[in-house]
């Protein structure tokens, strides 16, 4: 399988993620490379706030979200072969799909979207 192709593995595995999340969000981009998620609600600065974003990059497929940079607390039970994964204090980035990370990644996803919830940005 080229790299190509394993970062759209990579890429299908990780979107649904997100995606899950967005009946109460504003899609900003789906495309075959890119998933990026809004807030409806507005925040302090009168524009949406970003929670969460699937992108194949050069070398890797990236899974950004945003409420574990706002509360770094969501990240107190993440295992460290995924803490290993994190890039920077949002973004986690993958070059193959890893089910048991993906699975905790799921898990964290939710907990940031119920913090979300919490402070009234959804």
């Amino acid at each position: 399988m080229s790299e190509s192709n394993n970062f759209q593995d990579v890429f299908d595995s990780l979107k649904p993620l997100l995606s899950r999340h967005s009946k109460k969000m504003t899609v900003v981009k789906d495309t075959e490379d890119t998933y990026y998620l809004n807030t409806e609600k507005n925040g302090k600065n009168g524009k949406p706030q970003f929670f969460g974003a699937v992108q194949i990059k050069k070398k890797y497929v990236s899974f950004h979200l945003m409420p574990v940079y706002m509360d770094p607390s969501l990240l107190d039970d993440i295992g460290e072969p995924l803490t290993k994964q994190m890039q920077g204090k949002s973004c986690f980035n993958f070059n193959a799909v890893d089910n048991k990370l993906f699975s905790e990644l799921k898990k964290l996803a939710k907990a940031s979207y119920d913090y979300y919830v919490k402070e009234g940005h959804v």
